[in-house]
């Protein structure tokens, strides 16, 4: 059978494993712990539910717009003008379903066959694979812990060359929770303006931000970063939202056109009743996120001392999101029961066989001998994980 060689190129998962042998374990009747979480565990606050129904009883249940409702793009380019001091007009705003979906429409609109992309790793795995999927090269930029894995202007000149097409930033960072701070981002945006870089700023946990931290976007440097800035967001993250697969994108005008032009013929308007259900979140009471975030907070201090007090790992403190980005050279080289922890692969399926405690390992992510751990969770489920991987490292030799 001769299939897409575009879509077999596509990689799946290495994370599969791990998870199809968690819920078999589950299904068995084990007590798994696990850290895998990508979404917050709160529920979705009431106003948004009932501002769903209302819209269900209201009768908008037809299509929208392509690039969502004009409620909805007022309320997106309010949040950004009130949060950030950036200034979007409707008409620089498309709503879909969900960033990912954002992501997935602003590739395909920039990119062209062989274009380059600057991928600083880790990275969430699938930002790889949307790139591939529009005919672009993905161009990993390493980082160290030294730097808290965050990638500089010095790093990124180095990989530049004429196919050069995008960097792909995310801020607060999907696996490792650091943000970027002014000066880092100030360095890096000059040097996209000098080279005419596009720049997909992925702000999906822009405010799932701890200790006083600010969130800086790509755009806020200029009329020029701002034409060369692709924002992605979305309210999955920050409202409890991930199932109701509302996302956005502001960049330049003529860009917006092309996405909405895109996603008329694949995909149409998102929900009509997920984008009144969003409206309300970004309009309405924002105490649940507040209370969110507080309790994130909390969870990131007992996570990151757990962690780090436990030989043979570390990690660097978080400043957002709800992932701790943990260091697993300390034990690579070791073996449990005879078999070799060679990688963070291994290290993780070892500790899910033995200690019934699912994470996920870092080759997904474009990075070697790490783990990413959510802590999505309760602080019961925290402490207990902590106490087995404790266990389990302290019986490697």
């Amino acid at each position: 059978m001769k299939y897409s060689q575009r879509a077999l190129s596509i990689s799946a998962s290495p994370t599969l494993a791990i998870d199809a042998l968690a819920k078999k374990l589950k299904e068995s009747g084990e007590n798994v712990i696990g850290f895998g979480a990508g979404e917050p565990d709160f529920d979705t606050p009431e106003n948004i539910k009932y501002a769903a129904i209302a819209a269900i009883v209201k009768g908008y249940t037809k299509y929208t717009p392509v690039a969502g409702i004009a409620c909805l793009k007022e309320a997106v380019a309010k949040y950004y003008n009130e949060n950030y001091g950036i200034s979007y007009s409707a008409d620089e705003i498309v709503i879909s379903n969900g960033a990912k979906h954002s992501l997935m429409n602003v590739f395909f609109a920039l990119l062209n066959e062989g274009d380059e992309v600057l991928l600083p790793s880790p990275y969430w795995v699938t930002y790889p694979e949307l790139i591939k999927l529009a005919g672009g090269k993905v161009v990993v930029v390493p980082t160290q812990k030294e730097s808290n894995y965050k990638v500089s202007g010095r790093d990124l000149q180095k990989y530049i060359t004429s196919k050069t097409k995008t960097l792909v930033l995310n801020s607060p960072s999907n696996p490792t929770g650091m943000v970027y701070t002014y000066e880092e981002l100030k360095e890096i945006v000059e040097l996209c303006i000098q080279n005419e870089i596009f720049i997909i700023s992925d702000e999906i946990y822009d405010k799932l931000i701890y200790d006083g931290q600010k969130h800086i976007s790509p755009a806020s440097f200029g009329n020029k970063a701002k034409d060369l800035t692709v924002i992605v967001n979305g309210v999955s993250k920050s409202y409890a939202m991930t199932g109701w697969r509302i996302g956005y994108t502001l960049s330049n005008k003529d860009l917006a056109k092309i996405i909405t032009n895109l996603q008329s013929h694949t995909t149409s308007n998102p929900n009509s009743i997920a984008q009144y259900a969003a409206y309300e979140a970004l309009s309405g009471p924002q105490e649940s996120l507040k209370k969110m975030v507080e309790e994130f907070a909390k969870r990131r201090d007992l996570i990151y001392e757990l962690v780090n007090e436990i030989e043979g790992l570390s990690s660097v403190k978080p400043q957002g999101a709800f992932y701790i980005w943990v260091d697993l050279s300390g034990v690579i080289g070791k073996s449990f029961d005879g078999k070799v922890i060679d990688s963070a692969n291994t290290f993780a399926k070892l500790l899910l066989e033995n200690e019934k405690v699912a994470v996920v390992p870092s080759e997904g992510f474009g990075m070697e001998n790490h783990m990413r751990l959510s802590y999505a969770t309760s602080v019961q489920n925290i402490k207990e994980g902590l106490a087995r991987i404790k266990r389990f490292v302290e019986k490697l030799k």
